[in-house]
């Protein structure tokens, strides 16, 4: 019945991630950020960049509890759980940001979260150290992107930088925690496939 209960469990939290339905334990960071006008090009552009993020953010959650999952060791499954909840909380900001800019998630969201927990599982099961190896290269590749967002982002976005910015720290952040850990550094091939991976993600999900 455990298992049963757990599955039933995850099924229900993948529905919810892939819907674009989250909630978040801490304040948007974009509730206090003036809401500047943005002309229709650059909505389209906010709300672009924006999808990319809340993909970012499905791809975390089914990475996090697959690995959180799997992992061996008690304090490694704890790190992975208080990460995942506060990605939980970029998947919130994310939703409500597209939402206010009048578009919508990700349509592969299913896509982008299964490929994810298979990546997880794969990653887990190569034991701990190289997990969370895994966690500390994706973190130091999204805290790249998130710069990147921050520089293409219209400059009077100020509610989607804020959320950006606050994504980028807590992102800083897990990577850390999974160096102090233990962490094995990736090899240069693996790292390279993973950027090859997200470019086509983050291309694709741009649109779609």
């Amino acid at each position: 019945m455990q298992f049963i209960d757990k599955a039933i469990t995850d099924f229900d939290n993948a529905l919810r991630v892939i819907a674009g339905v989250a909630s978040a334990s801490r304040p948007n960071p974009a509730a206090k950020a003036a809401d500047g006008a943005l002309d229709a090009a650059e909505q389209r552009r906010s709300a672009g960049l924006m999808r990319v993020n809340h993909v970012g953010e499905v791809c975390a959650q089914a990475l996090y509890d697959a690995q959180g999952r799997f992992a061996q060791g008690d304090p490694i499954k704890q790190q992975f759980a208080a990460a995942g909840r506060e990605e939980e909380d970029h998947l919130a900001w994310t939703a409500e940001r597209l939402r206010e800019l009048g578009s919508r998630v990700s349509l592969l969201n299913p896509l982008w979260y299964a490929g994810s927990y298979a990546l997880g599982t794969l990653a887990a099961r190569l034991g701990d150290a190289r997990s969370l190896g895994f966690v500390a290269e994706t973190e130091r590749q999204v805290e790249a992107h998130l710069t990147s967002h921050l520089q293409q982002l219209p400059p009077q976005d100020a509610k989607s930088r804020a959320i950006v910015e606050q994504m980028r720290e807590d992102e800083i952040a897990h990577g850390d925690a999974a160096k102090s850990l233990g962490a094995t550094a990736m090899p240069l091939p693996v790292q390279k496939t993973m950027q090859a991976m997200s470019k086509v993600m983050t291309t694709v999900a741009y649109y779609l």
